[in-house]
């Protein structure tokens, strides 16, 4: 029996998520921002066979203080879509995953996005579905707060049967293009979807063929109590925190029992840790390269991501003081728990937290290729993930140091693939084609119900 196969993402965006990437010696500044340097990256990522880039994804600037926000290479992305197309063509089979949010968003908009790109990319398209945590966004789109947390999932389970709903509009051969007779398509093939719900009021049919997968991958990343059942009942691949490997695997063990008692095979859904991984030929190397990253991390940059991810002002905090209780907000809920579980844990003081999270506080593999192949493999075998989404600690050497050392050490371990297994995003992660809810093609199987 052959053994079980790493799937492995990139989180690009931002390209690195350590604050202080873009200031380390030799990287690119602009590397966030610059065309030609992305498609050199992804070009270098499905050279290293990887599964995905991962375009994350805000709709607002980060709510920080502009002390620290003008230390940000966040400041400036482009827009998922626009890039990822452009992308696309100068790729063949590298997956295409995009953040679109279920709040600030219409699944009307999000179907068409996500058909169109399936098409351009010959069924390359994921959709990292997201609530959006940025409070901040609210005031881009007509609102003076965020919306409460728990509606937030309620409308994304409804606007994921919308969107999926319009995604099977019409049915796979419902396009015959028969020049001779004048048809272009078979209208018993197309179905109107007339959806009302609670949040959601839309009639349909998408104005555009069904999607190259039938749908784009599902991606979902929340690990709260309704971001777990909504990755359950959804999901293709999350993306999860990381925590300890104990950690890791109660949350994996979590969301693959729901998936139990929903009826759905386990192998459907790929639980993929973000790990920002810093590779050197010694482990001191490896250490010395993340003490200069984190060395170059301004302390007001620091307060500001802990702000973020606590979804309060951490500014007013004393420095050297605990952490005090933290209030329940609208922020992701998940990412605020394990930075209080790990501040009382471990009895830091709020400065000592805010530098761990500064740069990148989440799981880390430092060391050499075949050190962080150990821990990976080690994830991957007891049943912590079904491989990473990999956070790069600065671009380009990075990303190169991964793929040209981890990953020939992950492929001489046979837990890595050496070549793609197909053409399409599903293809390569073993993930079924969906049926048509609408028009059934026998023998089909839907891979989220």
């Amino acid at each position: 029996m052959s053994p079980r196969q790493l799937r492995l993402g990139a989180f690009m965006r931002p390209v690195s998520i350590h604050t202080a990437a873009w200031r380390y010696p030799g990287s690119f500044p602009d590397a966030n921002f610059n065309l030609s340097h992305l498609k050199r990256f992804i070009q270098k990522l499905e050279h290293g066979k990887f599964d995905a880039f991962f375009m994350a994804d805000h709709l607002a600037v980060m709510n920080m203080p502009i002390n620290a926000l003008k230390r940000s290479h966040t400041v400036t992305s482009f827009e998922p879509f626009t890039l990822l197309a452009a992308l696309a063509g100068v790729t063949e089979r590298i997956g295409l995953v995009a953040t679109a949010s279920t709040t600030y968003d219409e699944p009307y908009h999000v179907a068409r996005r996500f058909a169109s790109l399936d098409h351009i990319s010959g069924g390359r398209a994921g959709w990292n579905v997201v609530t959006t945590g940025n409070p901040e966004t609210a005031l881009n789109f007509g609102l003076e707060e965020h919306v409460e947390h728990g509606e937030r999932y309620r409308r994304a389970r409804e606007f994921f049967d919308v969107v999926t709903g319009l995604w099977d509009s019409f049915a796979d051969d419902a396009f015959v293009r028969d020049a001779e007779s004048g048809i272009y398509f078979d209208p018993a093939k197309m179905h109107t979807l007339n959806h009302k719900g609670q949040f959601l009021s839309v009639k349909g049919p998408l104005n555009i063929g069904r999607p190259v997968q039938g749908w784009p991958v599902i991606v979902q990343a929340g690990a709260s109590e309704p971001g777990k059942q909504l990755a359950a009942e959804t999901a293709e691949a999350v993306f999860t925190g990381g925590g300890t490997l104990a950690q890791a695997q109660a949350l994996y063990e979590d969301i693959k029992s729901r998936m139990d008692t929903l009826g759905r095979d386990r192998d459907y859904l790929k639980i993929l840790p973000g790990a920002f991984v810093v590779v050197g030929d010694t482990l001191e190397e490896a250490q010395k390269k993340r003490d200069l990253l984190d060395s170059l991390v301004h302390y007001d940059s620091a307060i500001a991501g802990l702000s973020v991810i606590l979804g309060t002002d951490a500014s007013k905090f004393d420095p050297e003081g605990p952490l005090p209780p933290i209030p329940d907000t609208n922020a992701s809920k998940s990412g605020r728990d394990r930075l209080v579980e790990y501040a009382a844990k471990n009895n830091v003081t709020v400065r000592q937290l805010a530098q761990r999270v500064g740069g990148y506080g989440g799981l880390s593999f430092v060391g050499t290729p075949a050190t962080i192949a150990d821990r990976m493999e080690e994830w991957l075998v007891t049943n912590a993930s079904d491989g990473f989404n990999i956070m790069f600690p600065f671009l380009p050497q990075g990303l190169d140091d991964f793929v040209d050392k981890v990953v020939p050490e992950l492929q001489r371990r046979s837990i890595f693939r050496k070549d793609y297994e197909g053409r399409t995003l599903r293809e390569n992660l073993g993930l079924p084609r969906p049926k048509n809810r609408f028009f059934e093609p026998a023998g089909a199987v839907k891979a989220a119900e």
